[in-house]
C-alpha cells in the first residue's frame, strides 16, 4: 500500500472503525462455487435503503446517481471490452505474496475465467457465467498455514470490472440486500456463514475517503462441523471497478487482526486501480 495514492487516506483505520460498529459479528466463506471465489451477485436492482441496514452509516447509493470520490480516472484508460477488463482485473487482484510473508495459494488458486459467484434463492453460493454488463471478474484464493499457536487463515481477493458506474454501484447495493435476504448463507453443502450483518459507507460518510462506496460484512464461518470462526467480507468501488476481500480466521486470530489484514489488502487493490487508471 502506497502513501501517495490520495484515495487511501486512513483506509484501514476507517474499516476497523466500521468493524467495531458491527459488534459481536465475525466470520467468512470458502469456495467451490462460493462468495469467497467471486464477487457478490448482481441480479435485480435492489430497493434496499440505509434504514433497512443494521448499520449506522448510509447505504451505498443506488439508482441513477452513484456517489463519487475525489478520484477521476482517465476516460481513455477505463476498460470498454472484456479483454481490457480481464487485463485490469488480473493486474489488480492480489496474489498470495501480496498478502504478506508466508501466504500460499489455495487449491484451486484462482476462479474459473468468465464466471463469478451468485447467491441463489436458497441462499447457496454457486458460480455462473458473467452477466451482461460485467466485463470481467477475477478471484485468487490464498492462505496462511497454521503455526505459532494460530490456526490457518484463509483469504480471497476479488476484482470485478463493470461496463458502467451504475452497474458497479448496483453490485454494492446488492451486497447489502443479500445479507438482509440471507443472514445465513451456504458456500458449500457442509459449510455455513451465520449471523451476517453489513455496514454500507459511501464516500464522505464517517470520514471514508478511499473509495466511491464501500460495504463491510461480518459474521461467523462454520465448516465441516468445526467451531465458528471469524469472518469478514470487505467490498469497495472506484468508478466501474469493484474490489473485495474475504478473511476467515481460526484459533489464535483476533477479529481486529483479521480486519486489519483485510482492510490493508483492500487498500492495496484500490491503490492499484488508481495507478492503472489515472492520467499520466
Amino acid at each position: 500500500m502506497t502513501d501517495n495514492a490520495h484515495g487511501m487516506r486512513g483506509s484501514w483505520v476507517t474499516l476497523l472503525v466500521a468493524g467495531s460498529l458491527l459488534a459481536g459479528c465475525s466470520a467468512q466463506t470458502d469456495d467451490g462455487a462460493t462468495r469467497q471465489s467471486g464477487s457478490p451477485s448482481a441480479r435485480r436492482s435492489p430497493s434496499t435503503s440505509a434504514s433497512d441496514s443494521p448499520s449506522a452509516g448510509a447505504a451505498p447509493s443506488g439508482g441513477s446517481s452513484p456517489a463519487t470520490s475525489g478520484f477521476t480516472p482517465d476516460a481513455s484508460l477505463v476498460p470498454r471490452t472484456s479483454k481490457d477488463g480481464r487485463r485490469l482485473a488480473e493486474s489488480v487482484v492480489l496474489a498470495p505474496r501480496d498478502w504478506g510473508r508466508g501466504f500460499v495459494a489455495q487449491e484451486p488458486g484462482e476462479s474459473t475465467p468468465g464466471t463469478w459467484a451468485v447467491l441463489n434463492e436458497s441462499c447457496r453460493w454457486q458460480r455462473e457465467k458473467l452477466p451482461h454488463g460485467v466485463l470481467a471478474s477475477a478471484s485468487r484464493y490464498s492462505s496462511l498455514p497454521a503455526g505459532g499457536g494460530r490456526g490457518v487463515v484463509h483469504v480471497t481477493a476479488v476484482a470485478t470490472v463493470h461496463a458502467s458506474v451504475l452497474g458497479a454501484d448496483e453490485q454494492l447495493s446488492t451486497t447489502l440486500e443479500e445479507v438482509l435476504r440471507c443472514p445465513e448463507q451456504r458456500p458449500r453443502s457442509d459449510e455455513r456463514i451465520t449471523g451476517l450483518m453489513s455496514l454500507g459507507t459511501p464516500f464522505g460518510a464517517r470520514e471514508q475517503e478511499y473509495a466511491d462506496d464501500s460495504v463491510l460484512e461480518a459474521g461467523e464461518y462454520i465448516g465441516n462441523g468445526g467451531a465458528a470462526q471469524p469472518y469478514r467480507w470487505m467490498v469497495a468501488r472506484l468508478g466501474t471497478v469493484v474490489v473485495a476481500v474475504s478473511v476467515t480466521g481460526a484459533k489464535g486470530n483476533t477479529a481486529q487482526e483479521l480486519e486489519q489484514l483485510g482492510s490493508k489488502a483492500l487498500a492495496q487493490m484500490l491503490t492499484r486501480i488508481e495507478q492503472r487508471l489515472k492520467e499520466e
